[in-house]
């Protein structure tokens, strides 16, 4: 069953459920999480049904989902989760074996990807950026991801993408690439919230991205040496 430590309204902090089949990774990532005094890791799983179990009880905020996991593993569950109108937003966990799944995982749509030893103010500052709407990528996963990325034939069709957005809406992207939230995006560039809403559905609907995550990825991928961008 699904380890509870809260209930599922905690005052001011974000609502987190904790996805791994390791229990010593699962307390040592609830440990720094919550010493931050931003976040409340609401209850832990060891397992997909665990994880959906745990959701349904708390609807947190933020879910980070370890994919590898045993029995019903974490993109199934992932999958599932994401399909319903209150899913919380969802960061993969992971090491460096990305290859085998992340194109799934973007497809089901994940807002992120952390690595399970990034630094605990990076782990801190991710999960209050998913709770507020952005889109989390570890750098060293974009690193890993952009060679491979680059291979796709569909490069050069994202570049011509790209430079088909207007100034501004190249502007969001930026921003949304660097993992900012529609309320950072406004505050960055001086415009109301629903006015950023606007402009990322234009951008993701331009870019044929399915979610903000796709959307950083390309952004990413045109940019980098041999992209083609410039």
């Amino acid at each position: 069953m699904p380890t509870s430590h809260s209930g599922s309204v905690v005052d001011g902090r974000v609502r987190l459920v904790l996805a791994d089949d390791e229990p010593l990774l699962r307390r040592g990532l609830r440990v720094l999480l919550e010493a931050s005094g931003h976040i409340a890791v609401v209850a832990e799983a060891a397992d997909g049904d665990e994880l959906l179990a745990a959701v349904r009880e708390h609807w947190p905020q933020v879910a980070l989902v370890d994919v590898q996991m045993p029995g019903v593993d974490g993109l199934t569950a992932l999958r599932t989760m994401l399909a319903w109108p209150q899913a919380p937003a969802a960061a993969v966990l992971t090491t460096f074996d990305l290859d085998e799944y992340v194109a799934d995982a973007l497809e089901v749509g994940v807002q992120g990807f952390l690595l399970k030893d990034a630094e605990p103010e990076v782990l801190v500052r991710s999960v209050l950026d998913l709770a507020a709407g952005g889109a989390v990528l570890d750098p060293r996963i974009t690193a890993r991801l952009l060679p491979r990325l680059r291979m796709a034939s569909g490069q050069r069709r994202d570049v011509e993408r790209l430079r088909a957005l207007s100034a501004r809406e190249q502007q969001v992207l930026e921003l949304l690439a660097d993992g900012r939230s529609n309320a950072g995006i406004a505050e960055e560039l001086g415009l109301t919230e629903a006015t950023v809403k606007s402009y990322v559905s234009t951008v993701l609907s331009k870019l044929g991205a399915q979610n903000r995550v796709q959307a950083a990825l390309m952004a990413q991928r045109a940019a980098s040496p041999g992209g083609g961008q410039g």
